[in-house]
């Protein structure tokens, strides 16, 4: 098989995506762009569209594996790609992911297939005025037509901060409705990413520079090891990272929860709860609505013969903020939102910590402490 290199385009900005994708054929002479259109599943179907910069070349409808429309992507998807490349007459291919799609199980799809197929980048597309309505957004997908699954219980904000925070390379649309709060806040919530104007001519160098690792993207999500925000506050959206040595009390955090979510448009990061000491919990919150699951063990809780099972990008992680005493234990947690209440968010935080003497009480005090039984339908037996 020809080598093909492959570009992922996708984002719930529809606007914005078909514009990007549009950049990209009309810059490189060859290119092709693949979409499959999962607003036919409830037919049975997924429509296929192969197209380049002078338009449609093929469509197909490509019948359903089982309730998902998403896994029929992905069964589809790279057998396309490997036509396409076997075909030899196309020089990149662009695939445009549709709306609700996350790019992350795409581009390990296509990554597992060695480096005939090598995924150069993946690219979301922005509408900086849309940004902080879809991101307040909490209507479930199934609500809006963009389920993947009859089983998808994803939420249009969850959706979009995946899709924001995942890609390297952000195109954005030159919005005339967008403002500085706007820009702002797309760089407080992603700003490691390379953001390119979409119309500038310069998407396509941007994309093909090198070739997407997978794997670090991977670990650069994971919340043991997640490239966070940094403290900034800018046209009005403040981001404030917290971090604290001691153990969220159980009870007092379940009843700051409902708060702690509504205080910013998008917060994440790590815990560590008092009766659950040896867990590493995830905190992932859009749209007010928040995910609370286990991430697995902290470090500090593996024998030193499990440490060689750890990738090496998380056991680094945890050495730059290990503690002589807990280790990697700790709070690391992330908010970002128009108007933050820097000081008031602080003071609920703090305030679900341990006490001082409950923290001088120690770990097996502090897993006799009294709990809810909420926290069990969040994290079943972490």
């Amino acid at each position: 098989m020809s080598r093909l290199p492959v570009v992922i385009v996708g984002g719930l900005h529809a606007d914005a995506r078909r514009a990007a994708v549009d950049e990209l054929l009309t810059a490189v002479p060859g290119s092709a762009a693949l979409h499959h259109d999962l607003s036919t599943a409830a037919r049975g179907t997924v429509l296929r569209t192969l197209r380049d910069a002078a338009g449609t070349l093929a469509t197909d409808e490509v019948p359903l594996a089982g309730d998902c429309a998403c896994c029929t992507l992905r069964e589809d998807l790279v057998p396309e790609l490997r036509r396409l490349a076997d075909d030899g007459r196309t020089t990149l291919a662009v695939v445009d992911l549709w709306d609700s799609v996350e790019p992350r199980a795409t581009a390990e799809a296509v990554a597992a297939h060695g480096p005939d197929l090598p995924v150069m980048t993946v690219v979301t597309a922005v509408d900086p005025a849309l940004l902080l309505p879809f991101l307040g957004n909490g209507d479930d997908l199934a609500d809006t037509g963009l389920a993947v699954a009859g089983t998808d219980r994803r939420t249009v904000a969850d959706t979009w901060a995946r899709q924001l925070e995942y890609a390297p390379v952000l195109a954005v649309a030159d919005s005339p409705e967008a403002d500085d709060a706007d820009r702002a806040l797309l760089a407080q919530l992603h700003p490691t990413a390379h953001q390119v104007v979409l119309g500038s001519g310069t998407l396509a160098a941007a994309a093909l520079t090198g070739t997407f690792d997978t794997e670090a993207a991977a670990a650069a999500q994971h919340p043991a090891c997640a490239l966070l925000p940094t403290d900034a506050d800018e046209a009005g959206i403040g981001t404030l990272v917290w971090h604290a040595r001691r153990p969220f009390h159980p009870e007092r955090l379940y009843a700051a929860l409902e708060d702690l979510t509504v205080a910013a448009a998008r917060s994440r990061g790590r815990f560590w709860l008092a009766d659950r000491p040896d867990t590493l919990l995830h905190w992932d919150a859009a749209g007010g609505a928040l995910c609370v699951e286990s991430a697995g063990p902290w470090l500090a809780s593996l024998p030193d013969a499990a440490w060689d099972l750890v990738p090496p990008v998380r056991r680094a992680a945890a050495a730059l903020d290990w503690h002589p005493e807990h280790g990697d234990c700790c709070q690391h947690l992330v908010f970002t939102s128009p108007g933050l209440d820097r000081d008031g968010l602080e003071l609920l935080l703090c305030s679900c910590l341990l006490t001082d003497a409950e923290y001088a009480s120690g770990r097996a005090a502090w897993q006799r402490l009294k709990t809810t039984p909420a926290f069990d339908t969040f994290l079943g037996a972490a």
